[in-house]
């Protein structure tokens, strides 16, 4: 037992994984209900045979394999040519689901007895039964929020013997139009805690009276009982800075509960000269609750926060802090090159570096509650959230799921919407509206500092429905359903929940239906789309469009729009599902960020087109830009703000030249270079040094070039990769949206000169060697180091930066 009384510690190692389904009948006498979980040796004898027959569950059978969490068992699988996996035809990504089993030997010792002890997961795919000991616990449908089981009766204490966990995972039916995966995908963890508690997510702390020299903070703490006595407690608050530890106020509460159940304490702190919590400066505080019953600690519970102030306003748009600020937003679902939706914090981390490097500011989590270890993330690293509910529903099972978000999500600052739904049928209905109304009521009721919303694709003048929340959502508003919502009503708070859908394939410049590629001159889009230019002009143009999600930041698995077999990703990312840029990444870079930038499209390598007017085109945010062929100047063209410049360059081998100026001074520029063939293989780490936790991470970018080091834009070779030492290989990627190879392979062919790899750090320090080989290339070699020190993995990546594509 932990000294606070309360321990939470990861349960993500050592389980065992079985694909296909077992036969585990439901048996009329306790703890038989599930034989397979149960260790112990039952004794013989004819009540036993009339109470439990199913002899065969007993034995653990072949086909298990050991895995950690999080797993996501698709990426084992095939691509399968079937326009029925999924809800619609290549939504899941062709990857076939099915129903899988995971189970768990554990010890639990004899001092445990007489606390509680739950079961909490973060999140499992689809459908999922969870068994202790035989005794089935329970059974949830949904795989996006968290939930726990308290599991103390049915455990073994000390000599009792060993404890089986069994969970099925039936991932069959879809939740989504996307890729779901399938499995155990998110953490999961055991808690023990003492009868008298802080509830689970029990602490919601609110700010208010904000100004430079304070702040109110409202606390309100859920203290639950589990003993059948009336028991007085004392409350004790601390609050702490969370860089330095320093505590800045603390205060004290006698209170009492009468019998099995909880009792809600308010309370009530002034905070001196605040630090303010944004996306620049994501400053946290700490609270700490101590439970103390005759002067004894019986449970610490933590909670961050930060403090900030947020506004919708009808005119300006979002006011974080008292000021202005348009939320330059993307769209993402949760899954990534090389494993799947079962993400590593530390490339959840990646991921959002990679996006706030672009200039973006905000995460909308499509289509569904994002993961806590995403939301701590958003909150250390400052990225504002729409945190979104996955569907339009006032059942008492849908109101429970959005009942968990909330009060789960509640104290992140980063979140600043409750995204309710997203283009439901019944939106712009008298029924949807009742049903949407339900919901918000609610949501405002467990949180009332944050506003509703619902993102919107229709309907948005009928039905009463656009006024069951505080926030419209215009989903590809661009069509001119936003501007006429405002004309019609001049009060009424929006926001572009998604926009743009710009399908684009890196690397490719032409649309190839065949292969499943879209050109990345933008010349695919679907007929809802538009460029993500058109979605941020209309923000710039009309401040009151509060801003704007893009759709969105990162390719995905499934929705191959435009397309469907052979393709199997989608294309509507800024970046591809590796995380490589794609060059419309660099058009809203320019456009997000004031560090002048210069970026040319396309490459230059056009063998047997010597001659032929190539389409040059130039994302930039400087005032003037002169492009230079082989020394000669092609001349310089004015810039029109948030617009691209184009040009027909007859194409001749050799240095393509893009400089920039600002005020006549030249303040960025760029270069595209004719590669030769391809000679080697280069590698690059977003970091050398990865926590030896046995579940860090470092993305290692794979490059093909030339002799020289430039980046060979046509290559496809297949490379292969050893991990030696502390560490191993995760998976692989290419961002290829048609490549049916399998992401858990040693080895990845080249997608337009690039691939990535994912190396996992093992449980013991030391160093860790990756090597890449290829037929006919001079092979790679990485060196770096997984440390005992947790927490690596915030360290700063080197991310690929613009310019000439050459390695030295």
């Amino acid at each position: 037992m932990s000294a606070s009384g309360r321990s939470r510690d990861n349960f993500d190692q050592g389980w065992l994984f079985h694909k296909g389904d077992i036969p585990i009948p439901y048996a009329v006498k306790g703890g038989m209900t599930g034989g397979l979980t149960d260790c112990a040796q039952r004794e013989e004898g004819e009540w036993l045979n009339i109470a439990y027959v199913d002899k065969e569950a007993q034995q653990v059978q072949d086909g298990w394999s050991p895995v950690r969490l999080p797993h996501d068992w698709c990426l084992d699988e095939q691509y399968v040519n079937d326009p029925e996996l999924g809800s619609r035809a290549g939504s899941h990504g062709y990857l076939p689901t099915g129903i899988g089993f995971y189970r768990k030997r554990f010890a639990m010792p004899a001092g445990e007895l007489g606390r509680t002890i739950a079961l909490q997961f973060d999140g499992v795919t689809g459908r999922s039964t969870v068994w202790v000991n035989g005794h089935l616990i329970g059974e949830r449908f949904g795989g996006y929020t968290s939930f726990s089981y308290d599991i103390s009766d049915v455990l073994r204490y000390g000599t009792e013997g060993e404890n089986v966990i069994l969970v099925k995972v039936d991932a069959t039916d879809f939740e989504g139009w996307w890729y779901e995966g399938s499995g155990i995908y998110r953490h999961v963890w055991l808690q023990s805690t003492n009868s008298l508690q802080v509830a689970d997510s029990g602490t919601f702390i609110a700010a208010s009276n904000l100004s430079d020299e304070q702040a109110t903070l409202r606390i309100e703490t859920r203290i639950s009982n589990k003993e059948e006595l009336e028991r007085p407690f004392e409350l004790r608050t601390f609050i702490k800075k969370s860089e330095s530890g320093c505590e800045i106020g603390a205060l004290v509460m006698q209170s009492k509960v009468v019998d099995i159940g909880e009792k809600v304490i308010e309370q009530e702190l002034i905070v001196e000269t605040p630090r303010l919590w944004s996306p620049e400066q994501p400053f946290l505080y700490i609270a700490i609750s101590e439970v103390y019953e005759n002067n004894q600690l019986l449970d610490r519970y933590e909670t961050t926060f930060g403090i900030r102030s947020l506004l919708f306003d009808a005119d300006r748009g979002f006011v974080l802090n008292g000021s202005p600020y348009p939320i330059k937003g993307t769209s993402n679902h949760q899954d990534f090159a090389g494993v799947g939706v079962a993400m590593p914090d530390a490339l959840i981390a990646y991921k959002l570096k990679l996006l706030k490097e672009m200039g973006c500011n905000a995460y909308r989590s499509a289509h569904h509650p994002p993961s806590p270890a995403l939301l701590d993330l958003c909150d250390r690293m400052g990225m504002l959230v729409m945190n979104e509910n996955r569907k339009l529903d006032s059942s008492p099972r849908g109101l429970e799921e959005l009942s968990r978000m909330v009060i789960r999500d509640r104290n992140h600052p980063s979140v600043i919407l409750w995204s309710l739904e997203n283009e439901e049928v019944l939106e712009g209905t008298v029924m949807g509206a009742r049903i949407l109304k339900t919901m918000s009521k609610l949501t405002r009721k467990l949180d009332p500092t944050r506003p509703t919303m619902a993102a919107m694709n229709h309907g948005w003048s009928s039905g009463g429905y656009a006024e069951a929340v505080d926030i419209v959502g215009y989903n590809y508003g661009h069509r001119g359903a936003d501007l006429d919502g405002r004309s019609k009503n001049p009060d009424r708070l929006i926001i572009g929940s998604e926009s743009a859908s710009f399908t684009t394939t890196r690397g490719i410049y032409e649309d190839d239906p065949v292969k499943g590629y879209c050109s990345a001159y933008g010349t695919s889009i679907p007929s809802w789309g538009c460029s993500p230019e058109r979605s941020w002009s209309d923000v710039i143009q009309h401040p009151f469009l509060t801003g704007v999600f893009l759709w969105t930041g990162f390719d995905y698995r499934g929705e191959p729009t435009p397309y469907e077999w052979p393709c199997i990703g989608s294309h509507f990312g800024m970046m591809d599902s590796c995380g490589f840029p794609k060059d419309v990444y660099y058009f809203m870079r320019a456009l997000w960020r004031d560090e002048p930038l210069v970026h040319l499209l396309p490459h230059w390598n056009w063998p047997g087109r010597e001659g032929e007017p190539i389409r040059v085109m130039v994302y930039t945010n400087c005032d003037t830009i002169e492009l230079i062929l082989n020394g000669r100047s092609l001349g310089q063209r004015k810039v029109q703000p948030m617009s691209s410049l184009e040009w027909q360059v007859p194409y001749e081998p050799g240095e393509l030249k893009a400089i920039g100026r600002n005020q006549g001074e030249v303040t960025a520029e760029t270069k595209r270079i004719t590669s030769g063939k391809p000679h080697a293989i280069f590698l690059e780490a977003d970091r050398l040094s990865i926590a030896a936790d046995g579940a860090d991470i470092a993305a290692i970018r794979v490059s093909i070039v030339d002799m020289r080091g430039y980046v060979v834009p046509y290559a496809d070779t297949e490379v292969s990769f050893c991990v030696e030492g502390a560490g191993l290989l995760l998976g692989v990627g290419n961002g290829n949206p048609s490549s049916h190879e399998s992401d858990r392979a040693s080895s990845r062919r080249a997608f337009n000169g690039h691939a990535l790899a994912l190396v996992q750090a093992g449980s013991e320090g030391g160093g860790i060697t990756v090597k890449a080989a290829a037929a006919g290339l001079l092979p790679a070699v990485l060196t770096m180091e997984a440390h005992p020190a947790a927490g690596a993995f915030m360290e700063e990546a080197a991310l690929l930066g613009e310019g000439e594509e050459r390695y030295v």
